[in-house]
């Protein structure tokens, strides 16, 4: 990883990961596909899906302590 790249840990069920900020977004994407998968894809709650997969994220990496 190069030193200007911060590492964020962040647990998961599957595995420890290391989360790198400018994967933040990519991540959050995929917590906001999940959300959308589990209701069937029903249009018109993108942001919904977007904002509350944010919140989880923010929350992930605030519990995970600094390795």
């Amino acid at each position: 990883m190069s030193p200007s790249k911060k590492a964020i840990p962040l647990e998961s069920s599957a595995s420890d990961e290391i989360i790198c900020l400018p994967d933040r977004d990519a991540k959050i994407a995929e917590l906001a596909y999940c959300k959308a998968e589990q209701r069937g894809f029903e249009p018109g709650y993108e942001m919904d899906d977007w904002l509350e997969a944010e919140q989880e994220f923010v929350l992930l990496c605030s519990e995970c302590p600094a390795k």
